[in-house]
């Protein structure tokens, strides 16, 4: 049986008109105007100092015409300051939370045989389909803990949570590492903050991935390592967790044969790209 997730956190913005794709590409991190239906593509949009303000999965649904799967709770201000941008290009903003839902197969290779508005690989890793599609049409089963094991062993953070929205830059919360920047498209807001991050290796923070010697600690743990601060716990699940770390004191307490604290809990980090 097909597994469909409801993602009841998860808010949709539509964006439609002859300068939809027009406008967007100038806005957002990642290259939209090469995606087609049946695509989706994960970006951001950022601060002129190039931190996250919003992160979304934008979805093709048709010709001149996206949908944004983005955080129940930032929806309506999202909505918002696109069409503070909008000013007189032809396109509509609207917030169609009330309307249209995100929904996540996770177990699915191939795209699931549902109607809907949007169906879509997950562009971030090994999460299976994603959908928008019209409240209840897509039956759904209550199995989210099944998702955020995936989500979490992939390494994807999940924004308030992982990271804090406006403090953030993307490199940080590996959106380079997850397919969410396009360092060949043109400029974008805080896109000169992104490309210098990227070619003078600025990047001090990261989220990493956790294993725990024993229950992983809750979300705003302070991780330290021979008394130094070098991080803090974020998104967790049974033994795995995510936590926002600094790069060069996680080195530097690996070299020291330091094992990083959190609550009173052994974290052992796993070595993967963009860590040391």
């Amino acid at each position: 049986m097909t597994t469909a997730i409801l993602l009841e956190d998860r808010g949709i913005i539509e964006i439609a008109g002859e300068e939809a794709s027009k406008f967007l590409q100038n806005l957002v991190t990642n290259d939209v105007a090469s995606l087609k239906p049946g695509e989706a593509r994960f970006a951001a949009l950022l601060t002129p100092q190039g931190k996250i303000l919003f992160d979304f999965l934008v979805f093709a649904a048709g010709t001149d015409r996206y949908l944004l799967d983005c955080p129940l709770a930032l929806a309506a201000d999202l909505e918002k300051r696109l069409n503070m941008y909008k000013l007189r290009s032809k396109l509509i903003v609207k917030n169609r939370s009330d309307e249209l839902e995100a929904i996540a197969f996770p177990d699915l290779r191939e795209a699931p045989k549902f109607e809907a508005a949007a169906i879509a690989v997950d562009p971030r890793g090994p999460l299976g389909f994603r959908a928008i599609a019209e409240k209840g049409r897509i039956p759904t089963r209550e199995e989210r803990k099944d998702y955020e094991t995936l989500r979490i062993h992939a390494g994807v953070p999940l924004g308030g949570v992982d990271f804090a929205y406006g403090a953030t830059f993307p490199h940080e919360a590996n959106m380079d590492l997850l397919a969410g920047i396009d360092f060949n498209k043109g400029c974008y807001v805080g896109q000169e903050v992104v490309s210098r991050m990227k070619h003078r290796g600025l990047v001090r923070k990261r989220i990493a991935k956790y294993h725990a010697q024993g229950g992983a600690p809750a979300p705003g743990e302070a991780i330290r390592a021979g008394g130094v601060d070098i991080g803090v716990t974020g998104s967790q699940l049974a033994t795995e967790g995510l936590a926002l770390v600094r790069l060069d004191r996680l080195a530097e307490a690996r070299e020291k044969g330091q094992s990083p604290m959190a609550a009173g809990v052994a974290l052992e980090f796993e070595p993967e790209k963009g860590l040391p």
